[in-house]
């Protein structure tokens, strides 16, 4: 019995191991994705050609800055909105780090 309470420790102890390991695979990798530069305030609304306007007056009002992605349209808060300067309101590529619903932006590019 003692036997087979040690092998099973082992056992439940590699797979929480490999899950642990698994799960941390995708953590920090960049990932791209296209998508709509926005504002927290207006989010998937203005995800369109013709929004950039509205998107610069309400980042200037404090709204911060998404990228709301093609498809899915999950809006994505950015964490350093410096890097998407200039973006406002364009449909870009974006490669980054995605965590939960925001994303560290590495690069942009006009699509």
């Amino acid at each position: 019995m003692k036997k087979l309470f040690a092998i099973s420790a082992i056992l439940c102890l590699l797979l929480s191991l490999s899950a642990v390991s698994f799960a941390s695979d995708d953590m920090g990798k960049a990932q791209t994705v296209n998508g709509w530069v926005s504002d927290s305030q207006c989010g998937v609304k203005g995800a369109h050609e013709g929004a950039a306007e509205c998107t610069k007056k309400c980042l200037e009002k404090g709204a911060k800055m998404v990228v709301v992605t093609d498809g899915d349209q999950k809006v994505l808060v950015v964490t350093n909105p410096e890097a998407l300067k200039g973006h406002e309101g364009h449909h870009i590529a974006v490669t980054g780090q995605i965590d939960g619903d925001s994303i560290h932006v590495d690069s942009a590019k006009m699509l």
